[in-house]
């Protein structure tokens, strides 16, 4: 899968619990909205660092 793909994935996986939080005051999808932004934020970092290696060459 491509790295595109899984940032996209992991946001749109996201969105449910964003309006259940932001819209409904839900508490644990909030959790579940902190997790996911950890789990991008980590995989960010990841793209970050593979782009670096390939630019590096």
């Amino acid at each position: 899968m491509s790295q595109y793909a899984r940032v996209k994935e992991l946001v749109d996986g996201l969105e449910g619990d964003f309006e259940k939080f932001y819209d409904k005051g839900n508490q644990a999808a909030g959790t579940r909205v902190r997790k996911g932004m950890q789990d991008l934020k980590n995989l960010a970092q990841e793209i970050r660092v593979d782009v670096q290696n390939i630019k590096n060459g």
